[in-house]
C-alpha cells in the first residue's frame, strides 16, 4: 500500500487544482500536523513511527485530499468524510440533534471509526496508515469553519468572489488563498503559531469533545457568512478581518490533534 500511497499522492499534487471542497489546502493541513508533532507523548511518537516509519504527520496529512484525483473510484466513498453541514445560526440544541441524527459516514462518525481502527490490535499496518492519515486530516477539517458550514452553498463553494481580482469562491479563499497570503512555509507557520500558545493554555484548548470543537468551528462559519456576499472583492481588508481567526483555528486544530493521538497511543 505504501507504494500506492505515494503514487496517488504525487498524482494529487499534479491534479489538485481540479478538485473542490478541500479543507485548508496542502499548507494548512501540514501546519496542523506539524503543530501536533510539537505536543506528542513519547508513546504516541513510538506508535506513529511504527506505522509510518521516518515520515512525519505533515507528510501524510494531505493524502485524503490527494486521493480525490484517483479516477478509478477506489476512494470515492470517502468524500463525505470531510464535512458535516448545519443550518446557519442554529442553536446548540439543533446542532446536537443533527449530530445525533447523522449516523452515516461523515467527518464525526469516521473520525471515531479511524480511532477505533488505530486502537485495534487486529488492524493491519496498511490499514492503520490509512486510518492515521485520515484521522490527521479530519481533525484539521473540523477546524476549517466551512467544513461545518451550510449545505445550500456546499460550504461556500457556490459563493463566487474574487481574491485580489482573481475569480474564486469563498471556500477556496479559506482553504488556500488566505493561508497562502501569509507567505510562510508550513514549518515556519507552525513554529510561529506555536509561539502564540500562552503558558498553561494547552490544556484549556484541548478540553471538550469532537462535537464541542465542531460547534466552535460552526460559530466561526456564521461569522464568515455574515461578512460576505456573492461578488465581493476580497483582498487586504479581508486578511485584516480574519487572519487572527485563521491562526486560531489552525493552532487549535494542531494541539487538539496531539491530544487525540496521545490518547490513541497511550
Amino acid at each position: 500500500m505504501r507504494k500506492h500511497f505515494w503514487a496517488v499522492a504525487l498524482a494529487g499534487l499534479l491534479l489538485t487544482g481540479t478538485t473542490t471542497a478541500k479543507a485548508w489546502g496542502p499548507i494548512g493541513h501540514r501546519v496542523v500536523a506539524e503543530i501536533a508533532g510539537f505536543h506528542l507523548s513519547q508513546k504516541a511518537r513510538a506508535g506513529i513511527s511504527a506505522i509510518i516509519g521516518n515520515e512525519t504527520l505533515a507528510m501524510i496529512a494531505n493524502w485524503p485530499d490527494f486521493i480525490k484525483s484517483d479516477t478509478t473510484g477506489r476512494y470515492k466513498h470517502t468524500s463525505p468524510w470531510h464535512y458535516l453541514d448545519f443550518p446557519g445560526h442554529c442553536s446548540r440544541g439543533v446542532f446536537d440533534s443533527i449530530m445525533a441524527a447523522s449516523t452515516g459516514e461523515n467527518i464525526h462518525t469516521m473520525t471515531l471509526a479511524m480511532i477505533k481502527e488505530l486502537k485495534s490490535p487486529a488492524t493491519s499496518k496498511d490499514r492503520k496508515r490509512f486510518a492515521l492519515s485520515f484521522l490527521v486530516h479530519m481533525i484539521g477539517d473540523m477546524h476549517m469553519p466551512l467544513h461545518v458550514g451550510r449545505d445550500e452553498d456546499m460550504g461556500g463553494n457556490k459563493i463566487q468572489v474574487t481574491w485580489f481580482d482573481r475569480p474564486t469562491n469563498l471556500h477556496r479563499v479559506w482553504d488556500e488563498h488566505l493561508i497562502d497570503f501569509q507567505q510562510y512555509s508550513y514549518t515556519e507557520y507552525a513554529g510561529i503559531l506555536q509561539r502564540l500558545l500562552a503558558p498553561g493554555q494547552l490544556k484549556q484548548v484541548q478540553t471538550g469533545s469532537f462535537a464541542d470543537w465542531m460547534w466552535e468551528s460552526h460559530l466561526v462559519s456564521d461569522t464568515i457568512y455574515d461578512q460576505i456576499k456573492p461578488g465581493d472583492k476580497l483582498s487586504y481588508r479581508y486578511n485584516f478581518l480574519f487572519a487572527d481567526t485563521l491562526n486560531d483555528q489552525l493552532l487549535k486544530g494542531g494541539v487538539r490533534l496531539a491530544k487525540v493521538l496521545n490518547e490513541v497511543f497511550k
